[in-house]
């Protein structure tokens, strides 16, 4: 037979989790691991995600 899995909704504050200390600006900023390096300008340039919200920024070096 196959199991049985229960399913149970999350509740709002598990759901938005997170989110405000992103929508005040303080992101938890790290390398994005696809495109670790991008050329900007002629220079090279580290891309970097919020692992909470998934924005992006570009940093040139």
């Amino acid at each position: 037979m196959a199991d049985i899995i229960a399913f149970k909704r999350p509740r709002a504050s598990e759901k938005h989790r997170g989110k405000s200390l992103c929508r005040h600006g303080h992101h938890k900023w790290e390398i994005d691991r696809e495109r670790v390096f991008d050329s900007k300008q002629g220079r090279l340039a580290t891309r970097y995600r919020c692992a909470r919200c998934g924005k992006t920024r570009v940093k040139a070096h």
